[in-house]
């Protein structure tokens, strides 16, 4: 009796953890781009680029990032990277501005996709696999998720690091870049902040 109580038990636990997980709140991914308006404890206000005033909840742990510039040259093999690239008249993918990731983020939103930075524009987060000579410029090969990608990086790439910084930089008329989780209710939250520092804007 008590091993068939036991086992009832155990069904039901099965049965309860798939329903809790579907109960989970949901969320959809929002990049907000725009200019602080203040930092309010852990509420940082934002003036989007739409027009939109957006509220984003901080967590506790929040970090803030910011970018530094960099050149072609200073992009290496195995480098974990991010680029928006915008397609040329010759087919090929072009560069509009390349972000060398800190290795603790290597592997963060991995692939290709399309991108609402400038119109028609793909970003392709992966692992720098090697280099050839392109007209004006280079031919970075990169590889993501098992695929193999390339594009151009010429004198129009904009290229940056990203370097740890503090909430300081969260100052009232400061560029922000952040990619917010939004629930059901509308309400925003975040982990990670790209904020301006030295006149450096996220370009993104």
């Amino acid at each position: 009796m008590k091993r068939c109580m036991g086992m009832a038990i155990a069904a039901i636990g099965l049965v309860a953890m798939p329903a809790m997980a579907q109960n989970a709140p949901a969320t959809t991914p929002v990049r907000v781009r725009g200019t602080v308006e203040k930092l309010d404890g852990k509420a940082l206000t934002v003036k989007a680029r739409d027009g939109q005033t957006l509220t984003v909840s901080l967590a506790d742990n929040f970090a803030v990032a910011a970018l530094e510039k960099k050149t072609l040259g200073d992009v290496k093999d195995n480098d974990y990277i991010a680029s928006t690239g915008i397609k040329g008249s010759d087919g090929k993918l072009h560069c509009v501005e390349l972000r060398i990731f800190p290795e603790a983020q290597r592997g963060t939103a991995e692939g290709q996709f399309p991108w609402d930075g400038t119109p028609d524009s793909t970003m392709t987060n992966a692992t720098v696999t090697g280099f050839a000579e392109a007209a004006g410029g280079k031919t970075v090969k990169v590889k993501y998720k098992g695929t193999e990608s390339d594009f151009v990086a010429d004198a129009q790439c904009q290229v940056f690091g990203y370097v740890s910084a503090d909430p300081s930089l969260l100052k009232p008329g400061a560029a922000v870049f952040l990619v917010a989780q939004k629930k059901d209710d509308g309400t925003l939250t975040a982990t990670r902040v790209t904020a301006e520092k030295d006149g450096v804007k996220p370009p993104m």
